[in-house]
C-alpha cells in the first residue's frame, strides 16, 4: 500500500528482493520525510568507511556528524568585492537571494568609467598639443622689445619710441597697490595656484552658464603672460592647452614675483602702450612710480577691453570699471571699504595729457639716426637730445596759430620752424602744422626752392673774391641767352652798393654777381656753408631755384652767427642704456672754419640792413642785434625767412605740400611775424650779445631808390599791400640787353654816379 497524503487510500505494497525476514525494507515511510518546507534531502547519506586494506568504501548508513553540522557558505556579491568588504553582508529572510544594485549605483559606476575614459582622453589631447610646442627645456622668455626714452635739454622726458611705448619698471619701484589692483580683478588666487586655477575655471564656467554667454574668463595672470610671450591671440583648444602647459613651466622656472613683474611690463593697455609705465605716461602723463590708487585701479580695469574702456575714449566707462576694481581690492583686504568709496574724491586721476605734438617730428628724426650711432640694440635706451621743451612748445604754438589765423586768406596749409644754436644744436624742430594730421617731417625731408633766401651765398662768394659791402653794381635789365630776369616791380635803381642790393633783394644785381663770380663757385660756397642738397650751377642759382630743406638752410646761416665755423645740425647729445652704461657721446672736435672773421662781419652788416630797412623790416627783436634774409619762390609757392642772433638761428617756411601757389604770401610777411614772436620768447632772460665781426659800411644806400624784391615771375604781379613785399623778376618787356660789367672798379663807380648827379668830368 502506498503512503500518500490521503490516509483513506489502500496501502501499496512494494516488491521485495529477498524473502528473508532479515532483509532491510527499502520503502519510504512518513518518518523519512523532512520537517518543514525546506528542500528534501536523503535520509541516508553515503559515508566512507576505511577497510583493512586502506580503501574507503561508501557507506549509506548514518550521515557524518561533522558534515551534518557544517553550515552552507553563502556567496559574496561582486559589488561587495568592489567596495572592499572583508566579509559578505548578513542575509535577511533566510535563504533569499541578495538584492540587485539600484539605479544610483549603476549611474555612479557609469560616471566612474566615463571619468576614467575622459581622463585618458584629456591626457592624450594634452600630450598631443604639448608635443607641438618647442622642447620645453629649450624655451626662453623672449626679451621685451627695447624702449627708447628721449629726454630734452633739461633732462625731462620728451617722448618714447619703440614697440612698447614705455620703459620696463621693476616691481620694487611700483607702488604696492599697482600689482594688488591687477591681482584683485584678474587673478584673486594668484598666490595659491601653480599656473592654472581649477577653481577659477569652474567659477567662470558657472558664471557663464548662468548668464548665457562668455562673460568671465578663467585664465590666470600666468596664463595671460604665457599667451603674450609665446602664443598667438587666436581662440582655439590647442592654444588653451599650450597656454596651460606653458603656465606650469613659467611658475616652476620663475616664481610669483618675477611672473608678476613680467606681466605688468608686457600687458597691452591700448593706444600702442605695452606695460604699466607706457600706459601711465599715455593716459596720465606721469610715471607709474607716481600714480595713486584711483589711477592704478583704472589701469587694471583697462586690461579687460583696452579700446572700449580707455579713459581718453570713454571716461565714464573707465571710471565704472575702476570702481569694480576698487571693490575687488576691498574684498581682498588690500584697501578698506572707506578707501574704495572715497578713492576718486581724495585722489582723482590726473587729466589726460595732450596727444604727442610737434616733438614727434624731433623724436622720429632721432630714431632715424639711432642705428648709425649705436648699431643694433636689444635693451632699453635713454637718448639725451638738444631739444628745449619750452621752445619746442612755443614754436609749435606760434606756427599753428599763424596758419590758423591767416592761412586760409593766404592759401597756406603747411609750415616749418626750425631753430638751431650757433653750433648746430637743434633747439626746436616743427616739421608741419600738426603732427597728428601728418607725420611727414618737412623740416628735414621736404625740399623747396629757397628763392632770395639763397642770395647770401652769392654775395659771400663775391666778398671772398675781393668785393666788399660798399662795392657798387648796377640795377638794370639783363638778358642771358634768352633769359630775362627782372625785379618784380619792373623798376630799376641803377648803381647801388651790395649792401643796399642785398637788403632790398634786388634780383638783377644778384644775377649779375652770380655770373660774375661763376655759378660753380656759388655752389661751392653754399656747400661749404652747410647746404647738402645737390645744386645746379647755372645763372638762376642766384635766385634760389635749386631746392633745399629748411634744416640745411638754417645750418648754412649758422656760420654768420658763430664767427665763421661750420655748424652741422645735430639733435643727439648722448645715448646710454637704462642702467646708465654709455653707448655714444657726441665728440667735441674743433669745428672747421668756413668763413674768415672779416667776411663774417661784412655779411652780418649787410644782412642786418634787411631787418632795419629792407624786406624784413617788420621783424621785431628789441635790444638784440639780428640779421637775416627773406625769400619767396616763383608764383609765391614758398615763403621764407631765415634770421639769426648770436644765440639762435631760426628758419621759417610756409607753403603747400602740393606746391600750389599761395595768395601772394611773401617771406617779408607772415614768416617774419612768426619768427619775431618765437625769437622774443627764445631770448627771454638771456644776456644780450652782438653778432661777430666789426664791419661798418660807409655807404649804406641811395635814398632815391625804390625797394626791390625777391620773387621771380613770368609776368607782372602785385603784392598785397598789408605785407612787406620782397619782389621778384619777370621777362623784360622791352627785351633790352645790358652788357655785363665784370670789370667795374668799386672805387670809381660811386665817383661816376656823383659826376652824373652833380656834373663834372
Amino acid at each position: 500500500m502506498a503512503i500518500g497524503r490521503g490516509s483513506g487510500r489502500e496501502e501499496r505494497r512494494e516488491p521485495r528482493f529477498d524473502a528473508s525476514d532479515r532483509s532491510p525494507d527499502l520503502r519510504v515511510t512518513p518518518a523519512d520525510r523532512p520537517a518543514g518546507g525546506g528542500p528534501r534531502i536523503s535520509a541516508v547519506e553515503p559515508s566512507f568507511e576505511p577497510r583493512p586494506d586502506g580503501r574507503r568504501e561508501p557507506n549509506f548508513g548514518q550521515a557524518d556528524d561533522d558534515m551534518a553540522r557544517r553550515p552552507e557558505r553563502p556567496k559574496a556579491s561582486y559589488w561587495a568585492w568592489v567596495m572592499g568588504r572583508s566579509r559578505p553582508a548578513r542575509k535577511r529572510g533566510g535563504d533569499r537571494r541578495p538584492p540587485r544594485r539600484g539605479l544610483i549605483g549603476r549611474m555612479i559606476s557609469v560616471v566612474v568609467v566615463l571619468a576614467l575614459f575622459g581622463a585618458v582622453g584629456v591626457g592624450g589631447v594634452v600630450t598631443y598639443y604639448a608635443s607641438r610646442l618647442p622642447p620645453i627645456q629649450n624655451l626662453e622668455v623672449p626679451k621685451r622689445p627695447p624702449n627708447v626714452l628721449l629726454v630734452g635739454y633739461d633732462g625731462k622726458p620728451l617722448a618714447n619710441r619703440g614697440e612698447t611705448g614705455g620703459a620696463s619698471v621693476p616691481l620694487s619701484e611700483m607702488p604696492k597697490f599697482v600689482p594688488q589692483a591687477f591681482i584683485a580683478i584678474e587673478d584673486r588666487r594668484f598666490y595659491d595656484h601653480w599656473g592654472v586655477d581649477v577653481f577659477g575655471l569652474l567659477r567662470a564656467l558657472k558664471t557663464n552658464i548662468m548668464r548665457g554667454g562668455v562673460s568671465q574668463g578663467g585664465s590666470t595672470l600666468t596664463q595671460q603672460l604665457a599667451k603674450n610671450l609665446f602664443l598667438t591671440p587666436e581662440r582655439s583648444l590647442e592654444r588653451k592647452v599650450q597656454e596651460a602647459v606653458l603656465a606650469f613651466w613659467l611658475e616652476r622656472k620663475f616664481g610669483k614675483q618675477k611672473i608678476l613683474e613680467m606681466y605688468l611690463n608686457r600687458v597691452y593697455f591700448g593706444a600702442g602702450a605695452y606695460g604699466v609705465e607706457a600706459a601711465s605716461q599715455r593716459y596720465f602723463g606721469k610715471s607709474i612710480r607716481k600714480v595713486n590708487v584711483s589711477e592704478a585701479a583704472m589701469l587694471a580695469g583697462l586690461v579687460k577691453a583696452p579700446s572700449r574702456l580707455s579713459p581718453s575714449h570713454d571716461p565714464e566707462a573707465a571710471r565704472a570699471r575702476a570702481d569694480v576694481v576698487l571693490a575687488a581690492m576691498a574684498d581682498e583686504g588690500y584697501i578698506s571699504r572707506d578707501q574704495a568709496q572715497t578713492a576718486f574724491r581724495v585722489s582723482p586721476p590726473s587729466p589726460a595729457p595732450k596727444p604727442e605734438g610737434a616733438v614727434g617730428y624731433a623724436a622720429d628724426w632721432v630714431m632715424d639716426q639711432l642705428d648709425a650711432l649705436v648699431g643694433l640694440y636689444d635693451e632699453d635706451l635713454v637718448v639725451e637730445t638738444t631739444i628745449d621743451p619750452q621752445l619746442e612748445t612755443e614754436a609749435e604754438r606760434d606756427l599753428a596759430d599763424a596758419i590758423a589765423r591767416r592761412g586760409p586768406k593766404l592759401k597756406i596749409s603747411q609750415g616749418v620752424l626750425v631753430s638751431l644754436g650757433p653750433d648746430g644744436a637743434v633747439r626746436a624742430l616743427v616739421g608741419g602744422k600738426s603732427y597728428a594730421e601728418s607725420q611727414f617731417n618737412r623740416a628735414v625731408e621736404a625740399k623747396r626752392q629757397p628763392g632770395s633766401a639763397f642770395k647770401p651765398f652769392v654775395y659771400l662768394t663775391a666778398l671772398q673774391l675781393g668785393l666788399n659791402p660798399e662795392t657798387v653794381r648796377v640795377d638794370a635789365p639783363v638778358q642771358l641767352k634768352g633769359w630775362n630776369p627782372e625785379n618784380y616791380s619792373r623798376r630799376y635803381g641803377g648803381p647801388m652798393t651790395l649792401t643796399y642790393a642785398l637788403s632790398r633783394s634786388i634780383n638783377t644785381v644778384a644775377v649779375r654777381l652770380g655770373v660774375e663770380v661763376g655759378p660753380d663757385k656759388v655752389v661751392q660756397t653754399a656747400h661749404d656753408m652747410g647746404i647738402t642738397s645737390p645744386l645746379s650751377p647755372n645763372p638762376s642759382i642766384a635766385l634760389g631755384t635749386s631746392e633745399v630743406s629748411p634744416l640745411e638752410l638754417a645750418s648754412a646761416y649758422a656760420p654768420f652767427a658763430n664767427g665763421g665755423f661750420e655748424a652741422k645740425p645735430y639733435i643727439v647729445r648722448s645715448v646710454k642704456t637704462a642702467q646708465g652704461e654709455p653707448l655714444y657721446k657726441r665728440p667735441t672736435t674743433e669745428p672747421k672754419m668756413v668763413v674768415d672773421d672779416e667776411r663774417v662781419g661784412m655779411m652780418n652788416s649787410m644782412l642786418s640792413e634787411t631787418l632795419s630797412a629792407g624786406t624784413a623790416r617788420g621783424a621785431s627783436l628789441p635790444g638784440w642785434q639780428a640779421a637775416g634774409k627773406t625769400g619767396t619762390s616763383q608764383d609765391f609757392r614758398d615763403a621764407w625767412f631765415v634770421g639769426y642772433t648770436a644765440q639762435f638761428v631760426t628758419a621759417v617756411w610756409l607753403g603747400n605740400d602740393d606746391n600750389s601757389p599761395t595768395n601772394h604770401a611773401s617771406g617779408g610777411g607772415l614768416p617774419v611775424e612768426i619768427w619775431s614772436r618765437f625769437m622774443k620768447r627764445a631770448h627771454d632772460g638771456m644776456q644780450v650779445a652782438l653778432l661777430p665781426g666789426d664791419w661798418s659800411p660807409h655807404v649804406a644806400a641811395y635814398p632815391d631808390q625804390q625797394p626791390g624784391g625777391d620773387v621771380y615771375q613770368t609776368g607782372p604781379g602785385q603784392a598785397p599791400p598789408e605785407e612787406p613785399y620782397d619782389g621778384g623778376y619777370t621777362a623784360a618787356p622791352d627785351e633790352r640787353v645790358v652788357r655785363e660789367r665784370r670789370d667795374v672798379n668799386p672805387l670809381r663807380e660811386p665817383l661816376g654816379f656823383l659826376k652824373k648827379l652833380f656834373g663834372g668830368g
